[in-house]
């Protein structure tokens, strides 16, 4: 089997037929996901009351998010193992469309509790797969344009969906946004299923989950140790609004603080979204690998440092921004980086690993900055933030060789 068949789009443009499709999926499913996850709170609070939703609200994300970093191995796997990508991308697109609109269904919060699980299931099975057909449908020279690309229509959906959900919720009630959300939720698979095509292969031998993960190349493994400590280092983006109002609240109120955080964080996605490409596209001229050290993790300890000491609202702008620009350079080079590694026959199960293990240090980074913060000090948690992404960005640079 050859990795690179003559029919492939990948020896044409980049931004080709299935780019387009992903990019454009991306954003109504982003949009429509995000929609329901700005009116989550609010929905828990009417079914179990403001004094337990903050708990529940918990256990929920919180199992969501695993239950999609579980399933995500699996998936890319199976991709590999069939050699078939584009049924597991539409299965999950269209499990995470249904199931966040169902939520509306919901009569109490076990119900709420399931549909999403139900749906973030939906969104580990198609990200492997759809992130090795991206990569199986560019040049390498281009693999910084496509996931650049995608990461930035990606980031307009979810700058998309809150604002659309606070604009339902102030005019029908947090449970009709789930069933608002169905409609771009929908968008998104008829995209998937018309816009993307794909090239069968024949399928792999029938080899386990364990002999793919042990086969992938050595220098991605490397690869993933330093993503891990990033991982441990990259904390949740909510403790950057809850710092804004801890710092604001004195000298403003808690009403005037929170509508300010609220407001930064549409600048952090809008400044994401305008350095998704622009940092993918350089990427594919500079190299992956000292824009994801320079940009990438040292910008986020230089951020992160930055929020110990800031006390005013012109300097959290600065941050902010900087905060986005370090963001889409970690989120779309990581993938493209991947690419660079993985032959494609293992780029499912490549990718399965790479974003199971993000989702791991993604916990851990948040559950140790929120110990930190409640036991210490908030400024401590950004200081160990700090250091593992220095220590990350030293990692990159001394042990990978391209």
């Amino acid at each position: 089997m050859k990795d690179k068949p003559k029919n492939s789009l990948k020896n044409r443009r980049w931004l080709n037929r299935n780019v387009a499709a992903m990019g454009f999926t991306s954003l109504f499913s982003d949009a429509s996901h995000e929609m329901t996850t700005s009116a989550l709170p609010s929905f828990l609070t009417e079914l179990v009351g403001a004094v337990s939703a903050p708990q529940i609200l918990g256990l929920i994300t919180g199992l969501s998010d695993a239950s999609s970093s579980f399933v995500k191995i699996f998936s890319g796997w199976l991709s590999d193992r069939l050699q078939r990508r584009k049924p597991l991308v539409v299965l999950g697109y269209v499990l995470t469309g249904l199931f966040v609109g169902i939520i509306g269904f919901a009569r109490d919060w076990i119900e709420t509790f399931v549909y999403r699980v139900l749906a973030w299931m939906g969104r580990g099975t198609r990200e492997p797969p759809r992130d090795a057909l991206l990569a199986d449908s560019v040049d390498k020279r281009f693999y910084g344009h496509a996931f650049g690309f995608h990461r930035a229509m990606d980031t307009v959906g979810a700058i998309l969906g809150p604002l659309l959900a606070f604009l339902l919720i102030s005019w029908l009630g947090p449970r009709n946004v789930f069933f608002f959300s169905l409609i771009p939720g929908s968008i998104a698979v008829l995209i998937i299923v018309i816009g993307m095509k794909e090239t069968v292969r024949k399928p792999e031998a029938q080899r386990g989950l364990f002999w793919h993960m042990k086969s992938l190349p050595g220098d991605f493994k490397v690869f993933l140790f330093i993503m891990f400590v990033f991982g441990i280092a990259n904390f949740n983006r909510t403790f950057l609004l809850l710092r804004v109002q801890e710092v604001l609240t004195p000298l403003n109120g808690i009403i005037i603080a929170a509508s300010v955080s609220i407001l930064l964080y549409t600048v952090r996605n809008i400044a994401q979204a305008l350095a998704d490409y622009g940092i993918g596209s350089l990427s594919d001229k500079l190299g992956r690998k000292s824009p994801l050290a320079f940009f990438g993790f040292l910008l986020f300890g230089i951020t992160s440092l930055g929020f110990v000491c800031a006390i005013d609202i012109y300097f959290f702008v600065f941050l902010f921004v900087l905060s986005g620009i370090s963001a889409a350079t970690y989120t779309a080079l990581e993938k493209a980086y991947a690419a660079d590694l993985l032959p494609s026959s293992m780029r499912g199960t490549g990718y399965g690993v790479l974003q199971t293990i993000d989702g791991i240090g993604d916990f851990i980074s948040s559950f140790v900055v929120g110990t930190i913060w409640a036991l210490i000090s908030p400024e401590l948690s950004f200081v160990y933030a700090a250091l593992l992404s220095f220590a990350s960005t030293l990692l990159l640079l001394g042990l990978m060789k391209r």
